[in-house]
């Protein structure tokens, strides 16, 4: 739900379809940024022989704007080459694989990574190599080690990471796309009235499913503009983080021994900034014309986000449980305090000792104020839940994001730029019931902080 198959045509491109978005300041080295874009959702990891991977024909890019115009000032771009070892066989690997250069593996994939500054590009290192997937304990019997054989720490200060890993996004899709329930609050629906007499057990839908990953921990000094200071009060402070994939705007089909080749301009056809922000903000008409534009261009989008469809629905969906929500509603005000989490940050004053506003540019942009260092207890509600080093201030692997959401739409943040609102009751408890414990594959403490991915042998597990 992130942004997990989130437009009509990126559904159908899943290779190019970026899935979450994280930055944080690195818990286990705060002189840095951490960086990841997942792409690839919703992966069976069971799915071979041919399983998943990059596409040697998308261009995939993280990008920076470190002075609030919505443009980037740094870009990371990941670039992939796959080689197939033996032409001959139709199996991914014909033994174990214990080491990146094995024999047994027969279709590698390996990466350039290229930095854009200034207006120039820097390739900063070819060849480095992707860890297979995950194919179960006879192929791949000691997953953790090869991962950590392609983690490489560059001359440059960066840290980085491409390949599969369990995806840690926790949302209950069956639920809240069968008419907006929350099975928590499944008995207070409209129609579940007819269905429920109590609350429901979430389900996370995405748990047990894999993701490919692009990870990249990022000096301080790389992604922030030059200022005499950083404080947690100064613009120059926050950065604001978007990903994104391109395809070249021509391809042409081969027959048979003619291959199929692309041409042309690269042109964008997936981004992701915010969390759910394609997915429940932008309509259906317009979500494939949103993921090919830049984020200067989202002030088309701002009556979306002033008067969001979501919003609408909840005292419809839940009647008599969102009252002073409805009422809000109807008075057509614009809602000041989703344009700034989402399109501009949240300006100083507003919440004590917190601010990650770029300016008055309009543009979907994870942004992270790198001045607040990392939280030595998380609170999975972040900003809500006073933990000023969480989502919306960045996004950390564990944030309960779905939630923080739920809660800011159903008017928890009104607060924020109308002292005289106060949120219904139920506002502030809203949500799809779920969080990190109900990821399988435990996060890591350190980079690439995604858990390891399941296995195709063991997933599901095995009925004892």
């Amino acid at each position: 739900m992130s942004s997990h198959r989130e437009a009509p045509e990126i559904a159908k491109d899943p290779v190019a379809d970026s899935s979450d978005l994280y930055a944080f300041v690195s818990p286990d080295r705060p002189d840095s940024v951490t960086l990841i874009a997942n792409y690839v959702p919703l992966q069976l990891p069971s799915g071979g022989p041919n399983f998943f991977e990059f596409g040697d024909d998308v261009r995939y890019e993280i990008h920076i704007d470190n002075d609030g115009d919505g443009k980037p000032d740094v870009t990371y771009r990941f670039e992939f080459t796959t080689e197939i070892t033996n032409p001959n066989s139709f199996l991914y690997n014909t033994g174990p694989i214990e080491s990146l250069d094995s024999k047994n593996w027969n279709r590698k994939q390996f990466y350039s990574l290229t930095r854009i500054a200034d207006g120039r590009e820097h390739r900063l290192a070819n060849k480095l190599a992707c860890p297979p997937c995950n194919v179960g304990p006879l192929s791949t019997p000691n997953y953790a080690a090869l991962a950590r054989q392609a983690t490489f720490s560059l001359s440059t200060g960066e840290k980085v990471f491409a390949g599969q890993r369990a995806d840690g996004f926790f949302v209950d899709l069956g639920a809240i796309f069968d008419l907006g329930t929350l099975r928590p609050f499944q008995q207070l629906h409209v129609a579940g009235k007819k269905l429920f007499k109590a609350e429901g057990e979430p389900v996370n839908a995405t748990d047990r499913m894999n993701v490919h990953t692009l990870a990249v921990q990022v000096p301080l000094s790389r992604v922030r503009r030059r200022a005499n200071r950083y404080g947690t009060h100064d613009r120059a402070s926050v950065i604001g983080v978007w990903t994104s994939a391109s395809r070249q705007q021509a391809r042409i089909l081969g027959n048979g021994s003619a291959k199929d080749t692309a041409t042309g301009p690269f042109v964008q056809v997936s981004r992701l900034g915010n969390p759910l922000f394609n997915e429940v903000i932008v309509p259906m008409s317009k979500k494939d014309e949103w993921n090919t534009l830049p984020p200067t261009e989202d002030k088309r989008f701002a009556k979306f986000v002033e008067q969001p469809e979501l919003a609408a629905l909840l005292p419809v969906l839940y009647p008599g449980v969102f009252p002073k929500l409805d009422a809000l509603n109807k008075t057509k005000k614009p809602r000041a305090d989703l344009l700034a989490i989402l399109l501009t940050g949240i300006p100083a004053g507003l919440i004590q000792g917190f601010s990650n506003n770029t300016g008055d540019v309009q543009a979907d942009m994870l942004r992270l104020n790198t001045a607040i260092r990392p939280s030595a207890k998380p609170d999975r509600f972040g900003v809500l839940g006073g933990d000023l080093a969480g989502f919306p201030n960045g996004r950390r692997v564990a944030d309960d994001v779905v939630s923080i959401a739920l809660r800011a739409i159903a008017g928890v943040t009104v607060p924020l730029v109308d002292k005289g609102f106060t949120p219904d009751a139920a506002a502030g408890a809203v949500t799809p019931g779920l969080s990190a414990a109900d990821v399988t594959a435990p996060f890591l403490r350190n980079f690439p902080f995604l858990g390891t991915p399941y296995d195709g042998f063991n997933n599901p597990p095995a009925s004892s």
